[in-house]
């Protein structure tokens, strides 16, 4: 089943194994890369885990810790620009994959609160 939520966080955390790399690798940068690898790739494992879900309140619950993960790696981004491990351009490019994933996960939060009445 082709799921749109499942493709954007898969290739998200494509992106994010990358950055890591980068950092570690070239930059040095081990602490908030770690950090960053976790809740980058955290997103879509609980986006698989919320899609194979068998009732409503599981699927809420996990998309949420997605959510939480997205703002998380948000937060992380943001760190590594300002400390300069990565520059405007880089940022701008993965932040707003970040933010579409955002967008993308409280929407659907949204309207699965309001089915189940939560």
């Amino acid at each position: 089943m082709r799921s749109i939520v499942r493709d954007k966080s898969s290739r998200f955390a494509l992106r994010i194994i990358k950055l890591y790399k980068y950092l570690y690798d070239i930059k040095s940068e081990k602490v908030l890369s770690k950090q960053l690898l976790r809740s980058g790739t955290s997103i879509g494992a609980n986006v698989e885990e919320a899609l194979s879900s068998q009732i409503d309140k599981d699927f809420i619950y996990k998309l949420s810790i997605s959510y939480k993960g997205s703002k998380e790696t948000h937060y992380r981004l943001r760190l590594l620009k300002d400390l300069s491990f990565i520059n405007a351009n880089e940022f701008e490019s993965i932040i707003s994959e970040c933010e579409e994933n955002q967008k993308i996960l409280s929407s659907i939060l949204i309207t699965m609160k309001k089915k189940n009445k939560i």
